[in-house]
């Protein structure tokens, strides 16, 4: 049985993935991109059904995002094409692979339109899961609310993004969630803004479990790894000593790795160990969505 999701067959489970989908710009040409859909692909290519729910545009760039993210092995079904502008993010690596962004605005994921095939297919999945970029613009955040009212297991992945959120709308939207994930900064930033007045990372963890009266929670790290708490019981992975490429995606891939094993198992502390393999791994390749096989993550992770 799986610590999620009361199946016991991984495969029988759906998963919907609702945000941005775009091209990633780098120096050296575009890459698939968008935290949701980052999520999306590594949850398909780890063995479990996710599909994307988003918008390109009716452009190049549009069908081209559309044919690689088929090739990918995700289902473009839920994906619509509207009269915006397909979405592209200017990406800048610092000295040491961390990443800036540029992100353009208005573009066709701001304006993701809800559809009765958005409702079914939403409260039939075993799994939601939904990020704060969404958040920005008026069109989509009124869709997300909407199939959140529907939403079975919703999963909120926290990515402060200046100057696009509002600390209302993110606290609205994790007294929606069933999980909430972080990273350390923006766990403070917003425990802060909800009255917290402890410093350690799990008081401010546990005060924002408490307020949002959300079970599952993870904040990640960065090299340091992550805490994963589930009911009050905290699992802590220390990080993998690696050299960093990028960092673009790996936070994305964790989660996505997160989901696969919390839905896979019902061995929480495994599962950590094993989204913070496949971040540290995805922060040493480039790009946000390297293959990564079973084999390679399992020697990663216990190499002989």
């Amino acid at each position: 049985m799986s610590v999620l999701i009361n199946k016991k067959v991984a495969s029988d489970l759906t998963i919907s993935c609702f945000g941005e989908v775009l091209w990633d710009c780098f120096d050296s040409g575009k890459r698939l991109g968008g935290a949701p859909l980052n999520m999306c692909v590594r949850i398909n290519a780890l063995g479990i059904k996710a599909d994307m729910i988003s918008a390109v545009g009716n452009d190049e760039l549009g069908r081209e995002l559309l044919g690689e993210i088929a090739a990918r092995g995700v289902s473009c079904n839920y994906i619509a094409t509207n009269s915006k502008p397909t979405s592209t993010v200017e990406v800048a690596l610092d000295n040491s692979g961390s990443a800036s962004y540029t992100i353009i605005a208005d573009t066709a994921w701001d304006n993701i339109a809800l559809t009765n095939t958005l409702v079914n297919k939403v409260s039939t999945d075993d799994v939601f899961v939904f990020g704060s970029l969404i958040g920005r613009s008026a069109p989509s955040l009124a869709t997300l609310q909407q199939l959140l009212e529907v939403a079975n297991f919703k999963v909120f992945d926290v990515n402060l993004r200046a100057p696009y959120y509002k600390l209302d709308t993110l606290i609205e939207l994790m007294n929606k969630a069933d999980f909430i994930k972080l990273n350390d900064d923006e766990l403070y930033e917003i425990a802060k803004a909800m009255g917290c007045k402890y410093h350690s990372l799990e008081q401010n963890l546990a005060y924002i479990a408490e307020h949002t009266n959300t079970d599952y929670l993870c904040v990640t790290k960065g090299s340091h790894g992550a805490l994963l708490t589930i009911k009050g019981v905290n699992y802590y992975n220390s990080g993998y000593l690696i050299n960093v490429v990028d960092t673009v995606g790996a936070g994305d891939s964790f989660l996505g790795a997160l989901i696969y094993q919390l839905c896979s198992s019902n061995d929480p502390q495994h599962s950590v160990d094993f989204a913070c393999a496949v971040g540290a791994m995805v922060a040493e390749s480039q790009g946000a969505t390297p293959i990564l096989s079973h084999q390679q993550i399992n020697e990663f992770m216990d190499p002989v």
